[in-house]
């Protein structure tokens, strides 16, 4: 069965990219440079299975600046159906319960109760829960003011319109709030998107989420969800993201991807992507 090895690099760092490629050049039937202003890439198509030990050269690659990206039967050959994207420190820069924690003037609670969710004495809904408490009377107009103040990861943009150019639906999974990710995916033209409800009331907030609270779990329900919506194999689908709180919706998509990632993340996923722009993400289907 063919493979694809992919290879992404800032331009400072094209000496260890040419190094670490160099074993595939012999081994690659067909092969394909990308050259933009923020990255380079090379990608190989391999009539077998490589040589090298791609987990053990990616881990090497990191250490040198480049990400080395395997992909496998069916995307291989085939492109991806189907995007689904983690929101906070994946599609932003910038976690938005810690922007309104800043807002209400609360953001060292907020953050004390980040740091016991990482702990491990709190699962993700249990968190959220405490944190939005923080948020009691806090107008809604200072939500809006905390989306508008959110940091786009760079190549955001660039990537959804890169996967509806391949024909791909792009959507989004957030343990965000509703409010703050929707103008951002309409601003990105994303298909589809999901976040918490925070309750509003009299134009303050309660301190409270509404409904189902996207948990881990729940990301993979709606990865699940889309695929079927949108007619997609789910093994022709790629799930991106970068905390604890993804690792569901990665272990039921067809690929995943840890961009940015927690360790944790990087050794569950079948892929590690370290360069910061989502521009590059779709050097992994651009075919040699």
């Amino acid at each position: 069965m063919a493979t694809r090895i992919v290879l992404l690099a800032p331009p400072d760092r094209l000496a260890p990219l040419r190094r670490i490629a160099a074993p595939f050049w012999s081994q690659a039937g067909t092969a394909r440079a990308l050259n933009r202003q923020n990255w380079w890439a090379l990608s190989f198509r391999l009539p077998g299975q490589p040589t090298q030990e791609i987990g053990e050269l990616a881990s090497r690659g990191r250490s040198e600046g480049v990400d080395v990206v395997e992909l496998r039967e069916p995307l291989a050959t085939w492109l991806p159906g189907l995007l689904v994207s983690d929101v906070d420190s994946t599609i932003t820069r910038t976690e938005a319960i810690d922007l309104l924690g800043e807002a209400a003037g609360r953001a060292d609670e907020v953050a004390e109760v980040t740091a016991r969710a990482m702990a491990g004495e709190l699962d993700f809904a249990e968190s959220l829960r405490a944190r939005v408490a923080c948020l009691e009377g806090l107008p809604a107009e200072a939500v809006d003011e905390a989306a508008r103040a959110t940091v786009v990861t760079d190549g955001a943009r660039e990537l959804v319109q890169a996967a509806h150019r391949a024909g791909c639906r792009f959507t989004m999974v957030s343990g965000g709030f509703t409010r703050m990710v929707e103008p951002l995916a309409r601003r990105l033209g994303a298909d589809a998107f999901v976040a918490n409800d925070l309750e509003i009331v009299d134009g303050r907030c309660t301190g409270r989420v509404l409904g189902e609270i996207v948990d881990r779990s729940a990301k993979a329900r709606y990865l699940r969800r889309w695929a079927e919506k949108y007619d997609v194999d789910t093994r022709l689908t790629v799930a991106i993201g970068d905390g604890a709180n993804d690792l569901d919706m990665m272990a039921a998509a067809g690929m995943s991807i840890a961009f940015c990632a927690k360790p944790v993340v990087v050794e569950a996923a079948d892929a590690a992507i370290s360069l910061p722009r989502m521009d590059a993400i779709p050097a992994l289907w651009a075919r040699p």
